[in-house]
This record gives structure tokens, C-alpha cells and sequence, in this order.
């Protein structure tokens, strides 16, 4: 059941018990703001929009492990349907933005649970199971903190959600850890069109049971890079078999020259979509896709055709 917003004031604490306060009002932070503390809040918060995930992940496919990207990819895919899910399920409102807010990226959305503290949590820690650097973890858990915390102090999310969406995150990563397992070798050895069929199928099945009224709107979006991925991916294990190139400098350029085809061409899809007249939702579900295509398979394959990466052996 949503709650009533918070109303601000030296009493608010008071208002349903200091837990209660503690946990909805954000009065507290007013105090702390500052020009360089919004700075660092907002260079925070960016690692967890959509343009930083875009970005990561195409490097850590092209540049790092294309199998550890793929691991990736899917923590970030899975957490971002599960909080857009779970946010139209508990309807539960922001604080009120006229008096907090200092990010107006969030919409008309739902606070619990936090989407950056969900997916940061789930992601900065899976890449440190990943990396097995000791160092690493205080790392990750700096970051997610640091997104986290940026939620708070920009005035869009309460304490209540960053500490649900942390919760969700960290306890998520067992169950993606179960489907990383031998348990799941059995779905790998599918053939891959009954894999597709069985990921649309899912998603089809997430379209209609979606519990906001007209559908999960262009959260759906998620569900097309889901799609795109893994089409890639089963491309790229059968025909690519990409490998990137041993020096250091081509394979930096090449996956640059990459990059800035998904952020100066592909963003161009969707308005070119919806002037055809293609729904909105349908026409990021699509853009998305074909995204995660050109990460997974497209970009790979151009890389082998100019000279800028290399075919594993056989």
C-alpha cells in the first residue's frame, strides 16, 4: 500500500515514531547541500542511468571478457526488470519533488525500491565476485554506497528505499549466481531458437500480467535488450567467435569507433521509429535490441572484418 508523502519540518521525525521519520522524511539533508556536494552527488548518480550501463558494458564485452560481459549484462537486465516490476507493485511515491528534488530525470516513477541502489549493489559487487581481487570489494561497495547515498542527498528517493533497493540487489545475486551454475547447463544446451521463443515467451508473459494499468509502458524496453543480447551472444558463439585483439591501442580504438555508433547513430532509431508511426514503447524496445545486437554480434564481427580484433582458434 503506497504511503501519504512526507511533510517536512523540525516535527516530522515525530510524525508515526522516529523510525517512521527516519526512514520517509528527508528533511535532514536540506542542511548538508552544498555546490560541491551536489557535484560529487550527481557524478555518483550517473552510474546508474542508462548511458553509463551503456557505455560499461559494450567495454567489458570488447575490451575485458565477453563471457564476463555477458554475466554482467544480465545482472543489470534481470535487476532493472525486477525494480521496474516491483515499483508498479508497491505504488509507493517519491518525496515530494517541488521540495527535495535536485534530479528531475525520474519522471513520474515510483520510489521503493531505488532503482540505482538496486542495480548498483547487484552490479559493482557481481564485478567483484567476477575479478577475485581482494582490493576490489571495498571498491565496489564504495560505489554503490556512493550511488546509493546520491539518491538521498538529490532528494528522490528515502531512506526506505535505497535500503529496500540495496536489500533486493545484494539478495538477487544468489539467485543470478544459481543461474550462472551447472543447474543451468541444461537451458545452455537448448537449441538456440527454442531459447529465443522461450525468452519472448517471457516477456510476452511479462507484458500482460504487468500489474500497472496499461502495461509496464517503456520499462518494457529492458525486456528488448534482454532479446538482443542473447540473440547476439548465440550469434557470436556460433559464427563470431570474437577475440579481441592482442594491441592494446587497435582494440581501444576499435571499441571507441564503437561506441560512438550506439551514442550518435543508434539513438536515432527510435524518433526515426515512432515518425513511422510506431508506438513509443515499441520503438526503445526495439532501438534497445538492436543495441545489445550490435554489442554482442555486429560490432564484433565489423572489428574481425577491418582488422581490429581477431576469431578464437578452434
Amino acid at each position: 500500500m503506497a504511503r501519504p508523502p512526507p511533510q517536512p519540518g523540525r516535527d516530522a521525525g515525530r510524525q508515526g515514531g522516529c523510525v517512521d521519520g527516519f526512514l520517509h522524511d528527508l528533511s535532514w539533508v536540506l542542511p548538508l547541500r552544498s555546490e560541491t556536494a551536489t557535484h560529487i552527488a550527481n557524478a555518483f548518480t550517473w552510474f546508474g542511468y542508462a548511458p553509463f550501463f551503456i557505455a560499461a558494458l559494450p567495454v567489458i564485452y570488447w575490451l575485458i571478457d565477453k563471457n564476463a560481459g555477458t554475466r554482467v549484462a544480465l545482472v543489470v537486465i534481470f535487476t532493472g526488470v525486477t525494480n521496474g516490476l516491483l515499483k508498479d507493485i508497491f505504488d509507493d511515491p517519491r518525496p515530494p519533488g517541488e521540495i527535495f528534488a535536485l534530479d528531475h530525470r525520474v519522471d513520474k516513477s515510483y520510489g521503493f525500491p531505488s532503482g540505482h541502489a538496486q542495480v548498483a549493489f547487484a552490479m559493482w559487487l557481481w564485478i567483484a565476485a567476477e575479478l577475485k581481487h581482494r582490493w576490489f570489494w571495498p571498491v565496489a561497495i564504495f560505489i554503490a554506497l556512493g550511488v546509493s547515498l546520491s539518491r538521498i542527498y538529490l532528494g528522490v528517493h528515502d531512506v526506505e528505499d535505497i535500503l529496500g533497493g540495496a536489500a533486493i540487489g545484494i539478495a538477487s545475486l544468489a539467485l543470478l549466481r544459481w543461474f550462472f551454475s551447472p543447474a543451468f547447463d541444461g537451458w545452455r544446451a537448448l537449441n538456440p531458437f527454442v531459447q529465443l521463443a522461450a525468452i519472448a515467451a517471457f516477456c510476452a508473459l511479462l507484458w500482460f500480467t504487468w500489474p500497472e494499468p496499461g502495461g509496464p509502458g517503456t520499462k518494457f524496453a529492458v525486456s528488448g535488450m534482454l532479446l538482443g543480447w542473447w540473440s547476439g551472444v548465440l550469434l557470436e558463439q556460433r559464427a563470431i567467435h570474437y577475440r579481441r585483439h592482442e594491441n592494446w591501442i587497435i582494440a581501444i580504438a576499435a571499441a571507441a569507433a564503437g561506441l560512438a555508433v550506439i551514442f550518435l547513430a543508434l539513438p536515432q532509431l527510435e524518433p526515426a521509429l515512432m515518425s513511422a508511426g510506431l508506438e513509443k514503447v515499441w520503438a526503445r524496445t526495439i532501438q534497445y535490441f538492436v543495441v545489445a545486437l550490435f554489442v554482442t554480434a555486429i560490432a564484433p564481427r565489423l572489428f574481425q572484418t577491418v582488422g581490429a580484433a581477431r576469431r578464437e582458434p578452434a
